[in-house]
């Protein structure tokens, strides 16, 4: 720690703009597009850029400073980071290229990677171990100055993840204090948007439940607000939109952080409804006040005057809580509802609970079972087991036959390939993994590759910088991004062709044409007795 603290005094305390408690609200009247017009859409500039970039978001909030504030420690370590945050992205004066990301089908703009980072504070800080620089890096993005673009949880790794720089409003010199009505508004607007990249996670979804059930009389108004802002946001580039959206995620995932993070606010939904102080300003992140009066967050509790309880009132509590007790309440979490749906569906097949067919080898000595399970002739079961999942269908030797064959009919079975040769990579000997690996190059992603797979450009460069030394797990980031190709695309096409649905429907005809054919039989040997009956009668009359 001693480390870190002079690497960041030797940091330039530069004031990059003036800090201090908020004196004045937004106003009633001030609409969310006033705040958000001027965030900036690439984190990037000059060094002087991003200082009046600051500073003018100081003016606009209307946030005057005093000196207590300037001093405090909160404030001198906030000068400090910003110090360090503005010298990184100041390129012209030795900072970290921020650069666009080509991925599979999208671009990513306006990112960093971790590494990259983390090299420049050893380099800039004169930090020699790169764990110190590490966490000095996290410190920094645990108060949200940068930010992974992909995960909520707000720390640095020295490797490609990629990163962005939070924009200078939303940082925490600014004095946020965000109320609980923003967060819904922000948790409602994130429903509203693309479900695939902005989908909440399983927390958030459980605070906007708590909040719409504390909200309920106000959240229509919540919602029209929400709803205004999106149709602000759709009028905007695509790029700019999508760097705003993971700069206000990062900015909550700060003042409402994932349960079990470092929360440097020491604020929280829980922390909210505890607060005794109904008349202390709050910032409103979107604008949005109560009639232009300063109120409690919605979910605060009013403190009662203490009292002393009497009789009357400890038995009403007994039976409050002997009601409570005779409730059934039982809150079953999404993990618990998969495992359910995972047990119902692998059911029946597991041979201790459902008997399986010819017989159940786990309990006799009769290896049929083993036999078909081996055999390329699948049953079925197993046919039907290949739907669940493309690792089911992998697992099983058949099934991974069947999905070949259908790749090669659509010219593409270079990635099957390729996924089942690292596969093989990882089990062979240590003396045969190099030769192996380079071969599996040569193959599949050298220029001109006889079989070349399509693969984005942060994955081969990870797989190019592995192969310097070849190990086992070389091809890992190759083959991970393969397989989610494969499992996107190709095969949810393999379950509704042709190859599969044949043999699914072939293994269920033998079994009803066999039952069919027993019914007949049955049908032909009842219509013969009886006729044979009949005949037997006339002739036993005619002979009397």
């Amino acid at each position: 720690m001693g480390r870190i603290a002079r690497a960041v005094a030797r940091v330039p305390s530069r004031r990059l703009h003036p800090h201090g408690a908020s004196t004045s609200d937004e106003g009633p009247g001030r609409p969310a597009a006033v705040l958000f017009k001027q965030v900036p859409v690439h984190p990037c500039g000059t060094r002087q850029d991003i200082v009046k970039m600051a500073e003018g978001y100081r003016d606009q909030a209307g946030l005057g400073g005093t000196d207590s504030e300037e001093d405090s420690p909160n404030m001198i370590v906030y000068r400090k980071i910003e110090g360090i945050v503005t010298r990184i992205q100041d390129e012209k004066a030795g900072g970290v290229a921020i650069r666009t990301v080509k991925s599979f089908l999208s671009k990513i703009p306006s990112v960093v990677s971790g590494a990259d980072i983390v090299q420049w504070l050893m380099k800039n800080l004169s930090v020699e171990d790169p764990a110190e620089a590490i966490h000095l890096g996290s410190l920094v993005a645990a108060h949200g100055y940068i930010f992974p673009i992909s995960d909520h949880v707000l720390t640095l790794k020295d490797d490609g993840t990629l990163y962005r720089f939070q924009s200078p409003y939303f940082w925490p010199s600014n004095c946020w204090e965000p109320e609980n009505t923003d967060y819904a508004i922000y948790l409602c607007k994130r429903t509203m948007q693309n479900k695939a990249r902005l989908e909440l996670a399983d927390y958030e979804a459980e605070n906007l439940a708590r909040l719409q059930r504390a909200f309920a009389r106000k959240w229509e108004f919540i919602f029209m607000q929400a709803e205004a802002q999106v149709k602000i946001d759709r009028k905007k580039d695509k790029a700019d939109r999508k760097i705003q959206d993971s700069q206000e995620r990062a900015f909550w995932d700060v003042h409402r952080p994932v349960p079990g993070c470092v929360n440097t606010t020491e604020m929280d939904i829980r922390k909210c409804r505890r607060e005794r102080n109904p008349h202390r300003v709050k910032k409103s992140v979107y604008g949005v006040t109560d009639d232009g009066q300063s109120q409690p967050s919605p979910v605060l509790v009013s403190s009662q005057p203490a009292r002393k309880a009497t009789r009357e009132d400890v038995q009403k509590e007994i039976t409050f809580l002997n009601t409570q007790l005779d409730r059934h309440c039982m809150k079953v979490s999404k993990v618990a509802d998969s495992l359910m749906s995972y047990t119902e569906q692998f059911m029946e097949y597991d041979p201790f609970v459902s008997a399986p067919e010819p017989s159940n080898p786990w309990v006799g000595d009769d290896a049929s079972f083993w036999d078909l399970e081996a055999s390329r002739d699948p049953g079925q079961q197993r046919v039907k087991k290949w739907g669940f999942s493309l690792e089911e269908a992998l697992k099983d030797a058949a099934g991974r036959d069947q999905f070949l064959k259908f790749l090669e009919s659509e010219f593409s079975s270079e990635n099957l390939r390729f996924w089942l040769a690292v596969q093989d990579l990882k089990r062979r000997p240590l003396r045969d993994v190099s030769a192996r690996a380079r071969e599996i190059w040569q193959e599949f992603l050298a220029e001109g590759a006889p079989s070349s797979i399509n693969l984005d450009s942060h994955s081969f460069e990870r797989t190019s910088q592995n192969l310097r030394d070849p190990g086992r797990y070389s091809y890992e980031d190759a083959q991970e991004h393969i397989f989610k190709l494969m499992k996107s695309d190709s095969y949810a096409r393999f379950l509704r062709s042709n190859i599969y649905q044949d043999l699914l429907l072939a293994r269920k005809k033998p079994a009803d044409t066999e039952q069919g054919r027993r019914t007949s039989l049955e049908k032909f040997t009842r219509s013969v007795g009886k006729s044979l009956t009949g005949k037997r009668l006339t002739g036993l009359m005619q002979s009397s």
